[in-house]
């Protein structure tokens, strides 16, 4: 069935899965799947949630306007046909390709003064909506607030095969249990939790017997090196062997996930996976793990959250404070029903 609307995708991990639930709301209204125009790297996200039709790539490089691929990729949007645009970048330039298009109804929040772009503006009242999935849900058709909490709990699926197909080509084994360690963030030093900090806890997790994976990105590979080493071996590095797809597919068989504030946390989440969530400078108020069985851990102090990239004290204790064993305690109830730790 031909999709009548389309979705502009973030272009952040994390905010690309914490588009679901809109998503899912448009698809119901439509009564049809939703393409979505993305850019590539956050691709793979949109192909594991219900509701999706095409992903369409937006080949733009970040940051750049380029004109001429937007209003060629406008041109191709045109014959597709679509009837509803919803924007979620709050750019200018994103909202380009969808009024190069003519789109009949092109929806978002005002943003960068997109005043013509779009034609069904929002005023956004951070306040009001501190979540940045309430926010892309105020877009939703007829705009009506989710009627139970896990109407804004993202969703992805993956198939079993899919997570045995990525550990066959990867040659890897899992135990009995199996923890993915997601020592990454984009964003900057001080959302990570030290690597010693999981060294540790992957020894801890190995005298339990546990099968221990680090997945990260190629930026990640020397976290993961770290990591490796100090743990004597029990955290298999994985990072930058994997391209986002194989992450999520092996997420996906995950019986728990440690992560810091992150894409990769947001996508154990929507894949309903246990999870202790590391928060160091920013904060759970805005872009919190949304799904049933998470420990969000915080060190309190009176700085945080500063949502700096650095700390700019220099001595970042809002995550060394966090301890290993903390974490240790966290997992236990998430997995207590697979026996004791």
């Amino acid at each position: 069935m031909k999709a009548v609307s389309l979705l502009v995708a973030p272009a952040w991990v994390g905010d690309a899965v914490m588009s679901e639930p809109l998503l899912r709301r448009i698809a119901a209204a439509d009564k049809c799947p939703v393409d979505v125009l993305a850019p590539p790297w956050v691709a793979p996200v949109f192909k594991r949630m219900p509701g999706v039709g095409k992903v369409i790539p937006a080949p733009f490089a970040h940051g750049k306007l380029d004109l001429a691929g937007r209003w060629k990729t406008g041109r191709f949007l045109k014959a597709q046909g679509y009837s509803n645009a919803y924007v979620l970048p709050n750019s200018l330039k994103s909202a380009l390709p969808v009024a190069f298009a003519g789109i009949t109804h092109r929806i978002g929040f005002t943003g960068e003064c997109r005043y013509g772009l779009l034609n069904q503006r929002h005023t956004l009242d951070k306040q009001a909506l501190p979540r940045m999935v309430d926010r892309f849900l105020a877009l939703a058709p007829g705009n009506k607030a989710p009627e139970t909490p896990d109407d804004a709990m993202p969703v992805l699926q993956v198939s079993h095969s899919a997570f045995d197909q990525v550990c066959t080509k990867l040659g890897l084994t899992r135990g009995h249990r199996l923890a993915v360690l997601c020592p990454g963030a984009e964003y900057g030093a001080a959302k990570r939790w030290p690597p010693e900090h999981f060294a540790t806890l992957a020894r801890q997790l190995g005298q339990q017997d546990w099968t221990v994976w680090t997945i990260g990105s190629h930026k990640d590979q020397e976290i993961g090196k770290v990591i490796e080493q100090q743990s004597q071996g029990v955290a298999i590095n994985l990072c930058g062997k994997t391209q986002l797809a194989d992450a999520i597919d092996l997420l996906s068989g995950a019986d728990v996930a440690i992560t810091n504030d992150s894409g990769l946390m947001h996508v154990a989440a929507a894949l309903a996976r246990p999870l202790v969530a590391l928060y160091g400078s920013s904060s759970p108020g805005f872009t919190p793990p949304l799904a049933g069985r998470v420990a969000i851990l915080q060190h309190p102090l009176p700085c945080s959250p500063c949502f700096a990239r650095t700390c700019r004290y220099g001595h970042l204790d809002c995550l060394n404070k966090l301890t290993p064993d903390s974490v240790m305690n966290a997992i236990a109830p998430l997995v207590s029903n697979n026996g004791p730790i």
